[in-house]
């Protein structure tokens, strides 16, 4: 699947401020992807917008897989109403100021994230029932075996965003997660390959 941001106007992008001067529209990208034969993985940066994404999906009746996700449990119970065929992943955590992306040294953000990590699997059950999800999109840094199996339990597939270091999808892999999002999708299929080399 390609993932892509969806905003207003249903342009994609992260946010408005990262629109190019030349936007694409999501059906320029869906209609892409649907000759393509390649699914697509929508992620909602806009509340409100549930019905236009629904439509333009239905529209162009792609033949790979699809999956909506989001951080909003609101704009997830809308999708599910209104599409409850379609894949629908909450997305974990709410990164709004885009901190994740910063090269925080390790000795900041390594007991944080282990003490989130410790607790992901109590978490999983009502974070997806809360959202109607039947999929987990999760930061790499709360992913481990166990939140895999608690999502597992309940037939969640888990994406695991944003995987840029050969080491880590390695371990992932070994963990089980059902798909890797990546800048780097190249690098990801190399290791994944050597991965199931016989």
């Amino acid at each position: 699947m390609v993932e892509f941001d969806v905003g207003a106007r249903l342009v994609l992008g992260h946010s408005s401020g990262e629109v190019p001067d030349e936007p694409v529209s999501l059906d320029d990208a869906l209609a892409f992807l649907a000759a393509q034969g390649v699914g697509a993985h929508v992620d909602l940066k806009e509340v409100g917008i549930e019905e236009e994404i629904v439509a333009a999906i239905r529209r162009h009746e792609l033949t790979g897989p699809v999956v909506v996700s989001t951080v909003s449990p609101v704009s997830l119970r809308r999708i599910a109403a209104l599409a409850p065929e379609l894949g629908r992943a909450i997305t974990y955590p709410h990164d709004r100021h885009g901190i994740s992306g910063f090269p925080w040294p390790r000795a900041l953000t390594r007991p944080g994230a282990g003490a989130l990590r410790a607790a992901m699997p109590l978490r999983i059950p009502p974070l997806l029932r809360r959202a109607h999800a039947n999929v987990l999109s999760l930061h790499y840094a709360l992913v481990s075996r166990s939140a895999i199996r608690a999502a597992h339990a309940l037939e969640a597939p888990v994406l695991v965003w944003t995987v840029n270091e050969p080491e880590l999808v390695e371990r992932l892999a070994a963990n089980g997660a059902d798909a890797i999002i990546s800048d780097n999708p190249e690098m990801v299929r190399q290791v994944l390959a050597t991965l199931n080399a016989p």
